[in-house]
């Protein structure tokens, strides 16, 4: 399995506030960055993070880990346990994208082979935050840069380097 983050964050690596983005959907071209690059591969999340999304995304697998009971629904999969999340997929050869939130993204940071950051170039109210990473760990590669609605952000592909 190849474990890739993918997430927006402010300057002070604001991810969440209440439940939603800090600055709501005003970044629809984050949005359509965001789609693009999941759309065909299974996407790993939190139960919070779930269900906050408007709806199941299609072209994508849904894997939640929770301690909670979740309804068995068409593309959705629950594992109890990070642990036990790995150690299902370990020995596949899919691309699989951690989407939030906080916790999750902190828990698995040292597991991802790289991040797909859309780097916000603004400092937002926020009640959850993005997880500190080395950045002498990766080498990084701008995607591309975007102004949109009074926000100027880059997408930014950070890889971690080989050991």
């Amino acid at each position: 399995m190849k474990l890739m983050m993918i997430a927006a964050i402010g300057k002070n690596r604001e991810l969440g506030l209440q439940g939603d983005m800090p600055w709501k959907r005003a970044l629809k071209q984050d949005l359509t960055f965001f789609r693009d690059t999941t759309k065909g591969h299974a996407m790993v999340m939190g139960r919070k993070t779930f269900e906050s999304l408007p709806k199941m995304l299609p072209g994508r697998k849904h894997i939640v880990i929770t301690t909670s009971e979740m309804k068995p629904q068409e593309n959705l999969e629950v594992f109890h346990s990070i642990d036990a999340f790995l150690q299902t997929y370990q020995d596949t050869d899919q691309t699989i994208f951690v989407i939030g939130g906080g916790s999750i993204y902190q828990q698995m940071l040292d597991a991802c082979a790289g991040m797909y950051l859309t780097l916000i170039d603004c400092e937002f109210e926020a009640d959850t935050w993005f997880p500190q990473w080395d950045c002498d760990q990766f080498t990084s590669t701008c995607l591309g840069h975007v102004e949109e609605n009074g926000y100027s952000y880059s997408h930014v592909l950070f890889t971690r380097k080989e050991a």
